[in-house]
Parts: C-alpha cells; sequence; structure tokens
C-alpha cells in the first residue's frame, strides 16, 4: 500500500475529484486519527467509490481558554494510518484556504440545540462546527458523510442544519469505538497522564449503570441522573460539568423516561475534558420484543 495523496488547497480538490467518477463519501476530522476515525472511513469506503477524508483544526469551535494551539497535529503520522484503509484522498488546507481573505458569513445554530449541554460549557463552539461543515459540504460535493456519535450533540447540530439549508448530504451517525475498558476514544485521551487514564473508564460505566438501571424498570430521570453523578464523585480529581438524559431527537430535558432517551456527560480530569454518550430505554422497551416474538416450543 501507498500513503494517500494529500491535497493542500481548494482548487487542487476540485481538480482531483474531477478526475473521478461516483459517489463521494466524507469524512471530516480534525487529524490525531485514532480506530474511532478509522471506522467512519471503513463504512465510507463501503458505501461509496470514493473517499475524502479532511484534516484541518477549525479555529472557529475553539474558544480563548481552549487547546486549539495545544491540539494535536501529526499529518504524516494520520497518513500512515489511513493507509490501512486503502485509497482515500486527504484534503489538509490551511485556514486561509476554508477562510479565505473577506470571509465574513457564519452559520449560526438556533437555541434549542445551541444553548444546551455542550453549547453552555463552549460558548460559540457549534457556530464554528456548523460553519466548517457547511464550507467543507461545498468544497467536497459529497453524497454522503460520516461523524462519530461520540459528539452526539455535533452530530443532531449538523443534522439539522443540513435539513435547514436543504444541502444535498445524507449523514449517517456511526457507533463510538472505545478502549478495552469502555473510554471512548478521543484524540484528547492521549494527554491523560497515568493515573487519570485509569480513572477515565469511570465515565462510561456511570453512563452504563443508568442505562441498566433505566432498563430494571427506573424511569424517573431525577433520579437516574443522581445514580450517574454518585458514581462519577467517587472518583477524586473528577469534576463533573454536567449528566443529563435528553430526548434522544431534540436533546430537551425529560423528567421520565416514557421513550427511547440518551444519557450524555462531560467531566474534566486536569486540563483533559471528556464527553460521552449512551443510548437508554425505557423497561417497556426491553419487554415488547419478547412479547412479540411469543412463547417458544408452540
Amino acid at each position: 500500500m501507498t500513503l494517500p495523496l494529500v491535497v493542500r488547497s481548494a482548487a487542487a480538490l476540485r481538480r482531483r475529484l474531477a478526475r473521478g467518477q461516483g459517489d463521494i463519501g466524507f469524512v471530516p476530522t480534525m487529524g490525531a486519527l485514532h480506530a474511532g476515525h478509522l471506522s467512519l472511513v471503513s463504512r465510507a469506503k463501503r458505501e461509496n467509490r470514493r473517499v475524502v477524508v479532511s484534516i484541518f483544526v477549525n479555529p472557529t469551535q475553539f474558544s480563548p481558554d481552549e487547546d486549539f494551539s495545544t491540539y494535536p497535529r501529526d499529518l504524516n503520522a494520520d497518513r500512515r494510518l489511513l493507509e490501512s484503509e486503502g485509497p482515500v484522498l486527504v484534503y489538509a488546507p490551511s485556514a486561509s484556504d476554508i477562510y479565505p481573505a473577506g470571509f465574513s458569513t457564519t452559520v449560526k445554530v438556533g437555541a434549542s440545540l445551541g444553548s444546551v449541554l455542550e453549547a453552555v460549557f463552549r460558548p460559540g463552539h457549534f457556530d464554528g462546527v456548523a460553519t466548517v461543515v457547511a464550507r467543507l459540504f461545498a468544497l467536497v460535493g459529497p453524497q454522503r458523510a460520516y461523524f462519530g456519535l461520540k459528539d452526539y450533540q455535533q452530530y443532531l447540530v449538523i443534522k439539522r442544519m443540513t435539513a435547514d439549508l436543504g444541502l444535498p448530504v445524507a449523514l449517517t451517525g456511526c457507533p463510538i469505538v472505545r478502549e478495552d475498558d469502555g473510554l471512548a476514544m478521543s484524540s484528547r485521551n492521549r494527554r491523560l497522564s497515568r493515573g487519570q487514564r485509569s480513572k477515565a473508564a469511570v465515565l462510561n460505566r456511570a453512563l452504563g449503570h443508568v442505562a441498566a438501571l433505566a432498563a430494571s424498570g427506573e424511569a424517573s430521570a431525577a433520579r437516574l441522573r443522581s445514580a450517574g453523578i454518585d458514581a462519577l464523585r467517587k472518583v477524586p480529581g473528577l469534576k463533573i460539568q454536567y449528566f443529563e438524559l435528553a430526548d434522544a431527537g431534540t436533546l430537551a430535558p425529560i423528567r421520565r423516561l416514557d421513550k427511547a432517551a440518551r444519557v450524555l456527560a462531560a467531566c474534566t480530569l486536569g486540563s483533559v475534558r471528556l464527553i460521552d454518550n449512551r443510548p437508554v430505554h425505557p423497561a417497556f422497551a426491553r419487554a415488547v420484543p419478547r412479547l412479540l416474538k411469543g412463547p417458544k416450543n408452540v
């Protein structure tokens, strides 16, 4: 195998894409690739004749107190990792290529998704995400785009934006890829110290604990939330930013679990911020399929 071809400018991207035929699958990333990203690329490869992977650390989605300057950047390492997936085209632009001189248009995310959970702790973040994704969609022209569901709120924001703007791109949300101990894979995990890394898996365990309580019959969102928070508070040095149950489609808060929902959490260990989420289902959602199957050995 050979390292993936890299193009650095929108003009070079257009020329390269004009030479081929067939549907384009698109995987937007900020680099520092890991197995979670590769799962998106693999899915895109199965469903499209051509695949574009963007690698661009987007400055407009970072607030002044976040880690833009220290965000890991190693294009050669990313290319070596992508090599295992076979031919893909890597678009690795500069900021001036994405935001050329005079660029002054921003996508504003509405209050329903743009003022809760992540948006509370990262003001302006989703405006930056929506703007860069809209720009990348325009440059790449994909038929399909692939996003990991670790960033669940981000996926809903992009889904809403795509529908609202009538963009002809089908979105696929792909399952979270986890480490052996359950920690959701993230580029930021590499910044955890050994001690922090051993503690980090509690986030997934707390989410799993809440999902199990819901499946066993607990329907009070307040009690489920309290159970998850209690589990996290047992870990020294971990600071909880939010731990919430929300409607799976709108992220509106719920009081009672009477349909499929999502439990979402964010916390910090030292300077590293971790997010994760899981689907939660009421107990009757587990019982109904068994009832529909009927009794055995009839």
